[in-house]
């Protein structure tokens, strides 16, 4: 693990716990630090497009796909949410996105703090993920991703059933949060 790249924590493991990827699936993970969900995925035997905004972890998950014999079958990409796969649409979509809510006044502007701040509520990535998702959905596509109480899950889920998707909870308890994991399918 290299150390400016986000390592798998409570977050990545409830997701990891849960992950449902078909065989065949076209999948999407954005922001995939150290490449473990894209190497599920992968291995699953979904084709598989992995980003991230931090160039370490994309050669961090590269190396760690090499590793396990699956780098032929994930496409690691470098750039910020969306923005690498602008026009190309997935049956999945997978995100363990940065949620904890950071003031200004304390942010560090390095790769591995990028990794969960989420801005002053938690929401700065979250909602830029909500507006675009859609739109990188095949029909009847799907999408995962984890969040905090700490930056109002309530929040997304009613903006998600509001935008046509059925929502699930897998949910986690911490000591100081916890953490929700959404399955969003497309209601309409």
């Amino acid at each position: 693990m290299a150390p400016e790249v986000y390592e798998p924590a409570e977050d990545t493991l409830l997701f990891a716990d849960n992950l449902d990827v078909r065989q065949g699936e076209s999948v999407l993970e954005l922001g995939t630090g150290c490449g473990l969900l894209a190497i599920l995925a992968a291995k699953a035997g979904a084709k598989v497009v992995a980003t991230d905004i931090n160039p370490a972890a994309i050669e961090c998950a590269r190396k760690n796909a090499e590793a396990y014999g699956l780098a032929d079958r994930i496409d690691f990409r470098l750039g910020d949410l969306f923005s690498p796969v602008a026009k190309d649409r997935f049956d999945l979509v997978m995100f363990n996105p940065p949620y904890l809510p950071v003031k200004p006044e304390e942010a560090i502007d390095e790769p591995l703090n990028r990794a969960w701040d989420g801005g002053p509520d938690g929401r700065k990535v979250i909602d830029r993920f909500l507006q675009a998702l859609r739109k990188h959905l095949n029909p009847n596509g799907r999408a995962m991703f984890v969040q905090s109480s700490l930056a109002n899950a309530s929040k997304t889920i009613k903006a998600l059933e509001a935008s046509g998707f059925r929502v699930e909870t897998k949910r986690e308890k911490l000591p100081f949060e916890e953490l929700f994991l959404l399955c969003c399918f497309d209601a309409r």
